[in-house]
């Protein structure tokens, strides 16, 4: 790893525990560093409720993060392309999309648990719709962005519009599309949590577990779940970058 991409996450972790052992931060609201470090052990080990580790609760949220991720993606990448190649449809589309955009998906959280009640289900529609628009708006965007002209010549020479599409729209609108499966998998870990509090019929996610750690007042295991959500975040993060990377590799050519 870049030693230049971990000395400022260094620093702030100790100013953080220099304020906290001066007495700068309040234990009680703010817990240093070295005791988010317990925690995590704690978790690990032991577990919240005791049995239930770390690790089986970020299985099952990653679980639910998948279930959505992947669905939205499904949909939203083939409607994104069609949209953004039919004009007369992205007219009927973009007023419809644009209504339901700015609704965030916690809203949709009473009507969740009412289709599909408690659990998988409901969470992943929760965390769906998260990931659905800005994969779909950001496909749309790069479908419009691939140049004319490249498409105007490819008619010109006789070729077919499923030619066009695999050779021409697709590779040109897949930078875009890379940038919004990116944020949606963001926005889905951030709806995460907000769906786990609706309750999980399993006993499992981090989100239940960070609300026990409210309950019983433990910050610092809060902040610990809070830790484990970035972290695990930014792993999958790493993941798509990479897989954007080697799929990207023809523009280096």
């Amino acid at each position: 790893m870049n030693n230049k991409k971990i000395i400022f996450p260094l620093m702030l972790l100790v100013v953080w525990q220099v304020c906290s052992f001066a007495g700068i931060l309040p234990h009680s609201k703010i817990p240093s560093p070295l005791e988010i470090i317990i925690a995590l052990n704690e978790l690990m080990l032991t577990g919240l409720p005791a049995g239930s580790s770390l690790i089986t609760h970020g299985l099952y949220s990653l679980l639910r993060v998948i279930c959505g991720f992947l669905l939205a993606g499904v949909i939203a990448i083939p409607c994104g392309i069609i949209i953004g190649w039919s004009k007369i449809l992205r007219e009927v589309c973009t007023p419809v999309i644009e209504i339901i955009r700015p609704i965030p998906p916690l809203a949709w959280i009473p009507l969740a648990i009412l289709w599909f009640g408690i659990g998988l289900k409901s969470a992943s529609f929760i965390i769906f719709l998260g990931c659905f628009f800005p994969i779909l708006l950001s496909t749309i965007s790069g479908v419009l962005a691939v140049d004319s002209i490249l498409i105007d010549a490819a008619r010109t020479l006789g070729a077919k519009e499923k030619d066009i599409f695999i050779k021409i729209l697709i590779p040109g609108a897949t930078p875009s599309i890379y940038t919004g499966v990116r944020i949606g998998m963001g926005i889905g870990w951030m709806t995460l949590v907000a769906a786990e509090f609706t309750g999980v019929k399993s006993g499992y996610g981090l989100g239940y577990m960070i609300m026990i750690a409210r309950d019983i007042q433990r910050p610092d295991l809060v902040i610990a779940g809070m830790v484990t959500i970035g972290l695990v975040g930014y792993m999958l993060d790493t993941v798509l970058r990479v897989m954007e990377a080697r799929s990207l590799r023809w523009r280096e050519t």
